[in-house]
């Protein structure tokens, strides 16, 4: 499995932060659902978004179709990006299901790991899980459901070129997201969730709240107008939130540093 590309963009976070900030995408996407949020994210917070294998930049390298695997090859890449600032993980769908596990695996292996984590459009239980049936579904089954969700924007649906690199790696991701199982871990470090109101794929009303019992340190659910993609028209919102608490975060940890 070729892990030669660069998984962060941009490849070197601002010198001049004192956090940074991963922020891992949803099935199918890369980088570019999170082109703004560099313009809406304080000055002191550089963010960098992943490109996982298999498309944009990476498109010719293989895509992975097992969880674990991914996992292991995100938390390789992770470490060797770290320098000896704080960081934190931010996380839509597929790209909160690996945040939240290399938060877990971070910890549990004792070194670097996140001092906050956001989950968006996902919870470990209670949301829409994808069956190898679905990620083998034929294209314009596929391209109808995405279509429904406001996955993509709206020129890639009839553009037969776009769908082409779109598709591949959508199916590879819902073989991903499909091969998780729920086994109740949870994190030390805090966490924050969002969500939209009309999420088609929170299958259960309650499943945001599954979140205060997987840390000790719940920053509590926000919620916003509009379905799984919420996030494209609140970002500003999303990112005034989360930035804040992580703010507050790091400034607490550091005080607890100096006692």
């Amino acid at each position: 499995m070729s892990t030669e590309g660069n998984w962060f963009h941009p490849v070197d976070p601002s010198p001049d932060a004192s956090i940074r900030l991963f922020l891992l995408p949803h099935a199918g996407s890369g980088a570019i659902i999170y082109r703004d949020w560099e313009s809406l994210l304080p000055p002191d917070i550089a963010a960098q978004a992943v490109t996982l294998p298999g498309r944009h930049n990476r498109r010719e390298e293989q895509t992975y179709e097992n969880f674990w695997p991914l996992l292991d090859a995100l938390h390789e890449a992770v470490l060797g990006d770290l320098d000896e600032r704080p960081f934190a993980f931010f996380g839509h769908c597929l790209g909160a299901q690996l945040a939240f596990r290399l938060a877990i695996k971070m910890e549990a292996e004792g070194g670097p790991a996140p001092v906050m984590v956001g989950m968006s459009g996902w919870s470990p239980v209670g949301f829409f899980q994808p069956t190898e049936e679905q990620s083998r579904m034929p294209e314009p089954e596929l391209v109808e459901w995405i279509k429904k969700l406001g996955s993509f924007p709206a020129e890639i649906y009839d553009n037969p070129e776009m769908l082409a690199l779109v598709v591949p790696a959508l199916r590879a991701d819902l073989r991903v997201a499909g091969d998780y199982e729920d086994d109740g871990a949870g994190v030390t470090c805090p966490l924050a969730s969002y969500g939209g109101r009309s999420d088609p794929l929170q299958e259960a009303p309650d499943a945001m709240t599954h979140w205060a019992g997987r840390t000790p340190a719940y920053l509590g659910h926000n919620e916003y107008e509009g379905g799984h993609f919420y996030i494209d028209t609140h970002a500003q919102a999303v990112t005034a939130h989360f930035a804040h608490r992580l703010q507050r975060t790091v400034a607490k940890a550091a005080g607890q540093g100096k006692n």
